[in-house]
């Protein structure tokens, strides 16, 4: 479900460090009470994902339709990426935590930050935007709740005018599915 941003900012997350000049685009708590033993296998599943395997036929449909906009349209021809238009947040972080998260998967969109025992980074830079994707788990009086969150700068008035195009697509067809299945699937691999 989504839940205010500030359920992300009032916490001392190291991305807030990271990313100063991304806005928090979405917040979503995601139903599984992973704990920080179980978090490093959510982790792995995340880097591994791939939108092209959603199980919902509405969201693959839309990263269709994304993946051959962006081919026609060049917006994530080389340059335009982490490898051009925009430097990689992988500079700001620090030095002891390089290269703690797991590889991406190849058909992951994302290139991993880092990982500490209560989040995971991860960016994407294309022409529109350069985001990142933030898994954490945060002590409640439950034990724990897991989150993502969106943060994003955009590129000029096209990148808000695209990410403004897409937020019903968003809120509708992708985030609850997929909100879902990872509350689904981390539920059950902790049981486990």
């Amino acid at each position: 479900m989504r839940v205010p941003v500030s359920t992300h900012t009032e916490r001392n997350w190291l991305i807030h460090e990271i990313a100063p000049d991304f806005e928090v685009e979405d917040v979503w708590e995601i139903p599984a009470r992973l704990t920080p033993e179980t978090f490093p296998r959510a982790v792995r599943d995340m880097a591994d994902g791939d939108p092209n395997r959603s199980p919902s036929a509405i969201s693959r449909f839309l990263f269709a339709v994304r993946w051959r906009l962006g081919e026609l349209l060049g917006w994530d021809d080389d340059g335009h990426g982490t490898d051009g238009r925009v430097a990689s947040l992988a500079e700001r972080v620090p030095a002891e935590l390089r290269g703690t998260p797991p590889e991406a998967g190849p058909a992951s969109p994302f290139t991993p930050l880092y990982l500490t025992d209560d989040e995971y980074a991860a960016e994407l830079a294309n022409a529109t935007v350069h985001g990142v994707l933030h898994l954490s788990i945060a002590p409640d009086d439950r034990g724990h709740v897991t989150r993502i969150a969106v943060l994003v700068r955009t590129n000029g008035w096209f990148g808000r005018f695209y990410m403004a195009l897409i937020k019903p697509f968003r809120y509708l067809f992708v985030y609850p599915p997929l909100m879902r299945e990872l509350g689904a699937r981390w539920s059950r691999d902790s049981t486990t």
